[in-house]
């Protein structure tokens, strides 16, 4: 599998807290908030870079059982967004919010 987040494929993303994963995905969310309707090619590339992350996300061995459903039923809402939005009838803006939580827990535990 070819990963646009080398360095983090590599091992770097297991180095971080679950706060810092779920941020740094909530960074590539709101990046597709901002370009979808705009620009086809830089949303798409958000919205690969936050499959991959999610992905990188749930093969970390520290997240098993509810934090594991959870992470993943986030990637389903983000794919249902994405793709229509016909299940959870969500936003991206929405789901920005709930990953701004994230990154801001993040940002406490650093300080």
């Amino acid at each position: 599998m070819a990963f646009q987040h080398k360095d983090m494929a590599a091992g770097r993303w297991y180095d971080l807290s679950l706060a810092e994963q779920m941020g740094n995905i909530g960074s590539e969310v709101s990046r597709a908030a901002k370009w979808q309707g705009k620009d086809e090619r830089l949303f798409g590339g958000a919205v690969d870079r936050a499959l991959e992350l999610f992905d990188l996300t749930l093969m970390d061995p520290r997240w098993r059982g509810g934090r594991a459903r959870e992470i993943a039923r986030a990637r389903e809402v983000f794919c249902d967004v994405v793709y229509g939005g016909a299940l959870y009838h969500d936003t991206l803006p929405g789901l920005t919010k709930y990953f701004d939580e994230f990154a801001l827990a993040a940002r406490a535990a650093v300080a």
